[in-house]
């Protein structure tokens, strides 16, 4: 049987793009290449970049709108993929909101571990993402609360210090989340282990920032420690509520 290809870790909205239409012409190729393609198509859907656009003036002054376009052409039907093959967590060592390291596979180990790349200045996608995990995980037994991490990465890292990441994520999420920063090509290296594209955050001639990024969350097993769901950027609070109690066993939702 010939077995679903795994896609790469497409950097740019042109490769993410060429993603789509791969899977389009596999489709063309009979039966195989459709299941092949029904597979790439979910991916692609699932990883989209987010163009955030804000103004240089700090966290919450944004001039723009984040774009969020669905290359694949398809509306998301389910909250979560779940993947025939799962990605292994990112070895991934930055610095927390308290300025220590923070080795993002030995301080998650064992823990069901939300894990989205975004930033601060964002001005709707990352924190509407954030607060949606929030009342979803607020909603759980006080000691389910305990077993799940939320790990927000920044992609903006120049302007999102630990210091920032520690003021805006008890505003957009909840106090309990981990914010982590450090060196861009760390953090778009640890990225890519997981399938999510980033671009450096580039400073428009208007003074805006725009920062593309995969809006995806990332979904961590208790039990293996691998990524199998993926969470698109229209993934309501309600949605995570109900998948919640399901990740936090290892289960597939």
């Amino acid at each position: 049987m010939r077995k679903t290809p795994r896609i790469p870790a497409p950097t740019t909205a042109d490769q993410y793009a060429t993603t789509a239409a791969d899977a389009t012409v596999s489709a063309r190729r009979g039966p195989r290449g459709r299941a092949a393609a029904a597979a790439a198509l979910a991916l692609a859907a699932a990883l989209t970049l987010s163009a955030c656009s804000s103004d240089d003036g700090g966290a919450g002054k944004a001039t723009g709108i984040a774009e969020v376009k669905d290359l694949s052409g398809q509306q998301d039907t389910k909250p979560g993929t779940v993947l025939d093959r799962p990605y292994t967590k990112p070895n991934l060592v930055l610095t927390d909101t308290q300025g220590k390291p923070y080795d993002l596979r030995e301080r998650t180990k064992g823990k069901a571990t939300l894990l989205f790349f975004g930033y601060t200045n964002c001005p709707d996608v990352c924190p509407l993402t954030m607060s949606n995990i929030a009342i979803a995980k607020k909603q759980l037994p006080k000691a389910d609360q305990e077993k799940l991490e939320v790990v927000f990465v920044t992609t903006d890292p120049e302007r999102d210090t630990p210091a920032s990441l520690a003021k805006w994520l008890p505003s957009a999420g909840d106090p309990s989340f981990t914010g982590l920063s450090g060196d861009f090509a760390t953090i778009q290296a640890g990225a890519r282990q997981i399938g999510i594209g980033i671009d450096a955050a580039k400073k428009e001639k208007d003074g805006s920032v725009v920062s593309m990024h995969g809006a995806q969350v990332v979904a961590f097993s208790p039990t293996t420690d691998q990524g199998y769901v993926l969470y698109g950027e229209s993934t309501t609070a309600d949605q995570y509520a109900k998948d919640l109690p399901k990740l936090i066993r290892g289960e597939k939702p």
